[in-house]
């Protein structure tokens, strides 16, 4: 397995650990991100090949943070593992490239074989040991990293894979149909379609808690997927596309502060039927990327822009009802379109609308309008992780500004969220 040669990074704060995640990553050598708090002896149980402080100063270890917080980076010089302090300053250009590849494979001596071709023969194995002669469920999204997660089970165990799509009435305009003819008619797996949107929207009706949102669709996700597999007969797991990033920003930073729950990780319910599998637990999205390339996934597929799971539940501010979503689906729809028509759509990491629990006065054919303000969004970034508000042209944002404005009657103002991530995040809730 990877994990035989694996680099610890113990995180400090900020954005920097991941950007050394990475870059180790790129060198084909696997890492992983702890908390700094991390106990020695879990450490020293995983049996790291080396471990990297990702200095947030060039004071050193965690500077300028929690410094009454027991810290483990103190004794970690004893468990006899080689260990790299690495401040920014020192890992930035060509010398700090050279520094870490010194610390890698001289000081470290690893093979460095992590890359997606050997993930992919990994994954099969693993999977097949752990699902033997079960029959399994997929819960496809429409995204890329459910895509990718079902089609490489789908390598892994053949028919004994069964997708299922939940329409949940949250998705994007065209969704549906998108993602039933892509694996129904294109890969031929075997395809599941469940029209669950009354089922959802009742469960969510009046519900304005982001946190509670994410957790009431995780749950009803699973027991969509839970009566699906009784009908099935002996469906006893659950492919899901975690990623990476989405575990990082659910478990928190070892002081118990959490960016958010993912409806696939902390909005899961206790009490589940089903084991979960997850192939891309692992990898930062641009590996699901080259993944899904290597795995033969059309470049529509691959290249799609990110979609939550809980879709535009956490794009709508506030309660949610079938008005709100209609209006949500026209705007962000025209967005979408403009910005591929502009041939952004490969520079932009992600570009949506939003629509706030706010209306404001305009007019409209010289009348009074009180109407629902439409906020865009689009960031760049590589693993969203961090990302930075893209910058496009004024023009552009004039003409899908206007259009939003003349073809969906319930909006009478448009706004461009500028602010990166951190302090905000990518979607609104």
């Amino acid at each position: 397995m990877y994990l035989q040669e694996e680099i610890l990074i113990l995180d400090y704060g900020g954005r920097y650990s991941q950007q050394v995640a990475r870059a180790v990553r790129e060198m084909q050598v696997y890492s992983r991100i702890l908390p700094y708090v991390t106990e020695l002896a879990e450490i020293k149980k995983m049996k790291p090949a080396g471990i990297i402080l990702a200095c947030v100063s060039e004071d050193g270890p965690g500077s300028g943070s929690a410094t009454d917080v027991p810290r483990p980076d103190k004794a970690i010089f004893e468990l006899g593992i080689p260990v790299l302090e690495l401040r920014p300053e020192l890992a930035e250009g060509e010398q700090g490239e050279e520094l870490l590849r010194d610390f890698l494979f001289n000081t470290c001596q690893v093979k460095g074989s992590w890359n997606m071709d050997n993930f992919i023969n990994w994954q099969i194995e693993a999977i097949r040991e752990q699902v033997g002669s079960a029959r399994v469920i997929s819960g496809l999204s429409g995204g890329v990293d459910s895509a990718v997660a079902s089609v490489l089970v789908h390598k892994a165990i053949g028919d004994q894979l069964t997708c299922i799509f939940v329409d949940h009435g949250l998705l994007r305009k065209g969704e549906v149909e998108e993602v039933r003819r892509t694996f129904g008619e294109e890969f031929k797996i075997p395809l599941i379609y469940v029209d669950a949107r009354k089922r959802f929207l009742d469960k969510l009706a009046g519900v304005q808690d982001p946190e509670q949102k994410r957790k009431i669709i995780g749950e009803e996700f699973i027991r969509v997927f839970e009566e699906e597999a009784r009908k099935i007969g002996d469906a006893a797991f659950l492919v899901q596309g975690t990623l990476y990033s989405d575990v990082i920003e659910s478990s928190g930073d070892g002081k118990g502060v959490k960016v958010k729950s993912h409806h696939n990780v902390g909005g899961l319910p206790e009490d589940m039927d089903l084991e979960l599998i997850e192939p891309l637990r692992d990898l930062f999205k641009d590996e699901v990327r080259k993944l899904g390339e290597l795995l033969g996934l059309s470049e529509e597929i691959v290249w799609r822009q990110p979609f939550p799971g809980p879709g535009l539940a956490v794009r709508i501010i506030g309660s949610i009802d079938e008005e709100k979503l209609a209006i949500l689906r026209e705007a962000d729809a025209i967005f979408r379109e403009e910005i591929r028509k502009a041939g952004l759509d490969r520079e932009i990491w992600q570009y949506f609308a939003v629509l706030p629990d706010i209306k404001s006065v305009g007019i409209r054919d010289e009348q009074r309008t009180y109407a629902y303000p439409i906020v865009l969004r689009a960031v760049t970034s590589t693993d969203a992780m961090t990302a930075e508000w893209a910058r496009i042209p004024h023009e552009l944002l004039e003409r899908i500004s206007s259009r939003i404005i003349r073809e969906v009657e319930a909006v009478n103002r448009v706004v461009y969220d500028i602010t990166s991530k951190p302090p905000g995040t990518i979607e609104w809730e």
